[in-house]
């Protein structure tokens, strides 16, 4: 959800609770606040301390990067920085990220912002985009030359699509995932930008139901040249973020789904 210059407090605190499908009541629940004071603060009657703009933003969810904004809004100083993977302030967390990489080979893993750009990959990871045709320059040709977006590569024809064996299964979850995130996040950029990643996929078939053989977890299952694989992601991020670019960092962990596709890491580590 965007916030231009113009919008005041109330306006976007009415907008962020409509966003999520809160009542006066459940937002005032979720804040410990009451129900009037919550009215009273979306009709300006009541103007909210820099405190209750962090609670507000708690009990709503609102992602760092739009909190900065509801604070400024609400005529107060941003509370969050946004800092580069290579300032010293981020060293701790720049550290946790290579050995999390690190300890996950000779499985593939891969550190992604919001728009899921790879900032980070693992041995593994490399050799698997290695196997692939020559995605830096698909990237190039697309006009997103600075990193490898993972997103683009897995839905565009001429990234990793052309080895997915289950496409009609896998790219519906995966189409509902990257709609899900930009849901949540009420980012426009990030909302245009999957919607143009979309557009590049066509028209997918998500008609694709469940059965009663339905693994724990849908797998990807790949076939580059002679070479096979199945794999499934695990997702994870930092539990108690207080940096923009810390709040925004996924790490996405692969594991294998059968012997064959364990056996084929653990010999080419």
């Amino acid at each position: 959800m965007g916030a231009d210059a113009s919008q005041n407090f109330r306006e976007i605190c009415r907008q962020w609770r409509q966003y999520r499908k809160l009542s006066q009541l459940d937002l005032a629940l979720e804040a410990n606040v009451s129900q009037r004071h919550v009215s009273w603060l979306e009709t300006g009657r009541s103007q909210p301390s820099r405190e209750m703009v962090v609670r507000l933003s708690e009990a709503m969810d609102i992602p760092l990067r739009k909190r900065n904004s509801f604070l400024q809004a609400a005529g107060y100083a941003a509370a969050y920085t946004e800092s580069q993977l290579d300032d010293p302030s981020m060293k701790p967390v720049l550290k946790a990220l290579t050995q999390v990489l690190k300890h996950h080979d000779p499985l593939p893993a891969i550190v992604v912002d919001r728009f899921w750009n790879m900032k980070m990959k693992n041995k593994a990871a490399d050799l698997l985009l290695s196997l692939s045709s020559n995605p830096e320059a698909m990237m190039i040709k697309r006009g997103k030359q600075k990193e490898l977006n993972v997103a683009l590569l897995t839905l565009h024809p001429e990234g990793f699509r052309p080895y997915i064996k289950n496409w009609d299964q896998a790219a519906p979850a995966f189409i509902r995932r990257l709609k899900s995130e930009s849901i949540a996040s009420g980012d426009p950029e990030l909302q245009a930008q999957f919607a143009e990643f979309l557009q590049l996929a066509g028209p997918v078939d998500d008609s694709y139901a469940a059965t009663e053989s339905l693994l724990p977890v849908l797998p990807l299952e790949l076939k580059i040249g002679d070479v096979e694989l199945s794999v499934f992601s695990a997702i994870s991020t930092f539990g108690t973020p207080q940096d923009v670019t810390t709040d925004e960092l996924r790490i996405e962990a692969f594991y294998p789904s059968d012997d064959k596709t364990e056996a084929f890491f653990r010999s080419m580590a």
